[in-house]
């Protein structure tokens, strides 16, 4: 029922790849170390949480209202996985940091971002419509995936704040950084391809 060999490419490239949360747990890591950047990371998983949990019903209540909105998403969704293709292809791995200006940040500004990153919304949405669909009216099924999500979202983020400084310093070398980002896009493409039925 629920196409794994898309869903979980779609998932692990959109966690684990820069967004606002990853970058910002980057730079605090980068400038406070990681013990003083853990509350910040704690705020955002909660954030993360909280979100999936509203967006994943309002995603069943979408399908139950417009049953057909599932093949309209499916279009929707490979668009927004190209448009992800698009700016991993482009993205430069930058962080500009600058430790005068910046503080640590707390558990409510992780919490806060989170509520504010569009990146999220779209991705669940798309993830709950396209990928989920066969799960959203069983509301074990929607904790069981949130929990999952969040732990994978978790692991992204302290991996982001862990080895930030390095990720950073060797996608520096523009021959690297080009085909980690080709890699990632290209497997995004096939992805939205999959999605449409287009490809197999």
């Amino acid at each position: 029922m629920v196409d794994f060999a898309s869903l979980i490419p779609f998932v692990l490239i959109t966690i684990f790849t820069p967004g606002p949360a990853n970058i910002a747990c980057t730079s605090m890591a980068v400038n406070f170390g990681i013990k003083k950047s853990m509350g910040f990371l704690y705020g955002i998983s909660l954030g993360f949480i909280l979100i999936m949990l509203v967006a994943s019903f309002f995603s069943n209540l979408l399908l139950t209202a417009i049953p057909s909105i599932k093949s309209i998403m499916k279009w929707v969704g490979a668009a927004y996985i190209l448009y992800l293709a698009y700016n991993i292809f482009k993205s430069d791995y930058s962080f500009k940091q600058s430790n005068r200006e910046l503080k640590p940040f707390s558990l409510k500004h992780g919490f806060l971002l989170q509520l504010l990153n569009p990146k999220l919304f779209i991705f669940i949405l798309t993830l709950y419509t396209t990928f989920l669909y066969p799960i959203v009216n069983n509301s074990k099924y929607i904790i069981l995936t949130t929990l999952i999500l969040a732990i994978l979202g978790f692991s992204s983020n302290l991996l982001w704040a862990s080895f930030g400084a390095i990720i950073s310093h060797f996608l520096q070398n523009n021959m690297l950084k080009k085909i980690v980002n080709s890699l990632l896009a290209l497997l995004l493409v096939y992805t939205a391809f999959r999605l449409t039925g287009i490809a197999f």
